[in-house]
């Protein structure tokens, strides 16, 4: 029984390598390709006013290690991380990135490790009580190409407005802006990953995803590929829906850290 791994590249080996220390057969097939942002101005304003925002919310450790890399650029140190900003993560992998780019953990907001989700859900139940009206939060976040677009013509607010988290954060009065840490893509797979990709359709393999839109691009990629045949863990009931819905015959749900992972494999097994 193989896994295979869609998460981006850097992250897809790094499971592996965890798979494989526990006795898995694991490949990575990475089906979202990030990318820097074209142009970090904006992220560049962001640390020179950094002390401005109540909170900076990460959507993940892509996030944070590319709005961390911009840092450099900085031409003056930045004295606001370690005084009042807030740094708010969904789940321990963002968390853990903060803290490796040393973000001083008494001010990292995150779901507890026992919390059974990991998302911006679980989030708002850790900070909602911090909220108050007229704080400015800001959402560190990647885009699909499309988003990009749509930032560089200023709309960005508009496009990223139905967020969840965004909704709630309005609701409680806060001020809400966005900005764009990466560029999320499809990948173009080379000959021996489409051949990877059409034989772990139907050969046993499972497919772990740990995002929807790994999801989205499998199906861009092979859009005449059946997964009837095919078995999928994902990471979140969203995800699970999406694989459902591009027709894999079996979807299991699994708590997202590796130890669980593993654990749901096993019980498959």
């Amino acid at each position: 029984m193989r896994v295979i791994v869609t998460r981006p590249e850097r992250e897809a080996r790094a499971w592996v390598e965890a798979l494989v220390e526990r006795g898995l057969d694991a490949l990575a097939l990475p089906l979202i390709d990030i990318r820097p942002v074209s142009d970090p101005a904006d992220m560049l304003a962001v640390w020179h006013r950094l002390g401005d925002y109540a909170a900076l919310m990460f959507v993940s450790g892509i996030a944070v290690e590319h709005f961390f890399a911009v840092k450099t650029l900085v031409h003056r140190s930045s004295d606001a991380v370690g005084r009042k900003t807030r740094f708010w993560g969904p789940g321990p992998g963002t968390a853990a990135a903060l803290r490796r780019h040393g973000v001083d953990a008494s001010l990292i907001d995150a779901p507890p490790l026992d919390r059974g989700q990991f998302d911006s859900e679980a989030l708002w139940d850790v900070v909602q009580t911090q909220v108050q009206a007229g704080d400015r939060i800001l959402i560190v976040r990647g885009g699909d190409d499309a988003q990009d677009q749509a930032a560089t013509q200023g709309a960005a607010t508009a496009g990223y407005g139905r967020d969840w988290l965004a909704r709630r954060l309005l609701q409680a009065g806060a001020l809400v802006e966005f900005v764009l840490a990466y560029r999320r893509a499809a990948p173009v797979l080379s000959t021996a990953q489409s051949t990877t990709l059409q034989d772990a359709a139907n050969d046993g393999s499972i497919w772990l995803f740990t995002s929807a839109l790994a999801v989205a691009n499998l199906r861009a990629c092979s859009p005449r590929q059946s997964w009837a045949d095919a078995s999928a863990i994902a990471t979140h009931p969203r995800i699970a829906d999406a694989a459902r819905a591009a027709g894999f015959g079996v979807v299991w749900e699994s708590r997202p850290g590796v130890s669980e992972v593993v654990a749901s494999i096993e019980s498959i097994r």
